[in-house]
């Protein structure tokens, strides 16, 4: 089958969070780097671990295989029967619009499980090696975790799609599932940071955490952005706190109608590196190389000056104060944070506000 063939059913889709996804889910230098422009230099030792786990890292990646060049070593391997399970055109679409700029909290991309038999013990290997490429290496232990409890592990119910050519360009493989959506495209995506919006969540204990969302991986960086907001004065707490959050799924550029929240311009210069803090906390799970993009990106767009954070007072779980919704959002930044009944994260980046993007929550 042609790839641009494709059916419309090789992508299928959880329209909600189930609670038990092994039944329901398919087999298939400067703080103020992010606030500055003038600053984007010093991003690697702000964003880096420490200057010796770059070292090591340096030392890592002459001998280990990057996730790109997985992914094409995996391209070359498939055979023509497993191509027309994994393999799609660059501008593939369904009733979705491109397949390849879809998010959602929990859904498979195609029936290409990467758990399945349809791949081969090496190419199972080569997956979850780029997989685990993706990610910092302090982070891999907290991803594992998420990954058991929410789908049962990793390798479990989790699929894979590859659009273009990886061999020719431009290219991406996205990888999905429940609290899932990654993706590993070398760069080769045109204004998009990630290569596309991504997804990431957790339901560590239950479907309906408790207000402390105990064991929740994703959970300490809300404790950091509700930090600020105990920084900040009665006058900025109200224009920071908002009443009613926009449906998570919305992290379309200018979804909104009107501007909500606060400016991180309009913060005190504590305030502004303690924003910037939180932004390195945000991307701290991910590569050095994406780090980076998501900077370059938002340097492109004004910088963090030019977003703003919004606390939502609906869904406040014990009704503590300490907001479980939140949200950074500038010309061309979305990082919408949902924490009530569990974690989903949202986040669409990239270096125009023209990049569009399907979404389904």
């Amino acid at each position: 089958m042609n790839p641009s063939e494709h059916p419309v059913g090789k992508a299928s889709l959880i329209n909600d969070c189930c609670q038990n996804p092994i039944e329901q889910t398919p087999a298939a230098p400067s703080r103020r780097i992010f606030v500055k422009t003038a600053a984007l230099a010093s991003a690697a030792t702000m964003l880096a671990h420490s200057s010796s786990s770059l070292l090591l890292a340096e030392d890592k990646a002459a001998t280990t295989p990057t996730s790109e060049n997985l992914v094409k070593t995996l391209f070359q391997s498939l055979t023509p029967e497993q191509r027309e399970e994994v393999c799609y055109d660059w501008d593939y679409k369904d009733d979705r619009g491109v397949l390849r700029t879809h998010v959602s909290n929990n859904w498979q991309i195609s029936d290409a499980n990467i758990g399945s038999k349809l791949f081969t013990k090496d190419q199972q290997e080569m997956i979850e090696a780029m997989f685990w490429g993706l990610y910092h290496p302090d982070w891999h232990d907290r991803i594992r975790k998420q990954l058991k409890d929410d789908a049962g592990g990793y390798g479990k119910h989790q699929s894979i799609a590859i659009f273009g050519d990886p061999e020719k360009g431009p290219f991406e493989l996205v990888m999905t599932g429940r609290h899932l959506t990654i993706r590993c495209d070398g760069d080769t995506t045109p204004h998009a940071c990630f290569g596309g919006p991504i997804f990431y969540g957790h339901a560590a204990e239950a479907f309906n955490e408790e207000p402390s969302h105990k064991g929740n991986v994703f959970w300490p960086q809300a404790l950091k952005a509700n930090s600020l907001y105990t920084m900040l004065d009665g006058k900025q707490r109200e224009q920071a706190l908002a009443p009613q959050a926009p449906p998570e799924a919305q992290v379309n550029f200018g979804s909104q109608k009107a501007p909500v929240g606060l400016l991180v311009s309009e913060m005190s210069k504590d305030q502004q590196a303690f924003a910037a803090d939180i932004l390195a906390t945000l991307v701290e799970p991910y590569r050095q190389i994406d780090r980076e993009e998501v900077m370059k990106c938002l340097a492109a767009q004004g910088g963090l000056d030019q977003c703003r954070l919004t606390f939502y007072r609906s869904n406040d779980l014990g009704n503590d104060g300490v907001w479980d919704n939140w949200r950074i959002e500038g010309p061309a930044f979305v990082w919408h944070y949902r924490g009530a009944p569990h974690v989903h994260v949202w986040v669409n980046i990239a270096d125009t506000s023209k990049y569009a993007i399907t979404t389904r929550g």
